[in-house]
């Protein structure tokens, strides 16, 4: 006759896949949906949109910072 595995207890979510999230309680892991949360989260998106001056200031410091390295090195 084959041997039974003891298994331990788990009072885990299974389903989390990761270690780390399994041991959060799930009121933790599922997302609040209120309106409110929603707003927030679709502003939040709005503000970290690189516009074209964004863009434009990037490229002016990378190239400055570029060009400065290779004087620093010449």
């Amino acid at each position: 006759m084959k041997a039974m595995k003891r298994r331990a207890l788990v009072l885990t979510d299974e389903a989390a896949r990761h270690p780390f999230r399994r041991s959060l309680p799930a009121h933790v892991r599922l997302a609040p949906l209120d309106q409110e949360v929603q707003q927030d989260n679709a502003l939040a998106r709005l503000r970290w949109k690189m516009t074209g001056g964004d863009w434009q200031s990037f490229l002016q410091a990378y190239c400055a910072s570029l060009v400065a390295m290779l004087v620093f090195i010449a």
